[in-house]
């Protein structure tokens, strides 16, 4: 079957089609409506090391970098993301989905803070909130472990909470394979109908089980020809001289 003949079968079965697109038109308009646009702000920062042990750089904590850091850095995004922080932050005001982890290609300590929301003010509100969160939890850290103040790790932001971004691409997909799945259906509804209404009346009937066979006559043995019966009378009357019996 060529395109032409898909179009003339649409055309010819086009009281089935246009339901189903007017059904598939119908979802695609409650996907869009009903999954709201979230927006995304995202932050980075970076640990620096202690003042104490930058003093061999002049004070410049960027000179002076260790693989420590980027260890604290993990452990620290693994605190942020866990059940306590969620509850904490939660009672701080922050809204929506946060997510903290270590940056993509990073070459040093460098975390991306990132809340995901529908309202663009409070998720920027809440990106600043994670970010004074974040700082806070890193001092509890070495208080608990009682390094003095001098010789704390400290958190520096390289990119402050951006202007909140619109992540469409989910609604996007959504809204695609409802319309797809929904022409697709019709078209199978179209095509159904079309291979129903070909079918010939008669085809599908069976013929009916158990019917008795039609009786055939028996042979009836063939008469005596009267030209038989003759000769026999003769046989009888004939004497063995050949004249008549008296």
């Amino acid at each position: 079957m060529d395109l032409a003949e898909i179009w003339r079968v649409m055309r010819r079965r086009w009281y089935v089609l246009l339901p189903g697109l007017l059904l598939t038109a119908a979802l695609t308009t409650a996907v869009h409506l009903l999954i709201p646009v979230e927006y995304q702000s995202q932050s980075t920062v970076t640990l620096l090391n202690s003042s104490k042990a930058t003093e061999a750089f002049d004070g410049n904590p960027f000179l002076s970098t260790q693989a420590s850091l980027t260890g604290m850095a993990d452990g620290l995004a693994r605190n942020l993301n866990s059940d306590g922080a969620k509850a904490d932050l939660k009672a701080l005001g922050v809204t929506g989905k946060h997510e903290v982890k270590i940056a993509d290609n990073a070459q040093g300590p460098f975390m991306w803070l990132t809340v995901t929301g529908t309202d663009p003010a409070a998720v920027l509100k809440s990106d600043e909130l994670l970010a004074g969160y974040a700082d806070k939890r890193l001092k509890e850290f070495q208080t608990q472990q009682s390094v003095a103040p001098e010789a704390m790790i400290r958190m520096a932001t390289i990119v402050p909470p951006q202007k909140p971004e619109a992540q469409t691409k989910t609604r996007i997909q959504y809204i695609v394979m409802v319309g797809a799945l929904g022409f697709v259906l019709s078209l199978v509804a179209v095509f159904f109908v079309e291979a129903r209404r070909r079918t010939p009346r008669g085809q599908n009937r069976r013929t009916p089980t158990g019917t008795p066979a039609t009786d055939t006559p028996a042979a009836v043995p063939a008469a005596a020809t009267p030209g038989t019966a003759d000769e026999t009378m003769a046989l009888r009357t004939v004497g063995p001289s050949g004249a008549g019996s008296p």
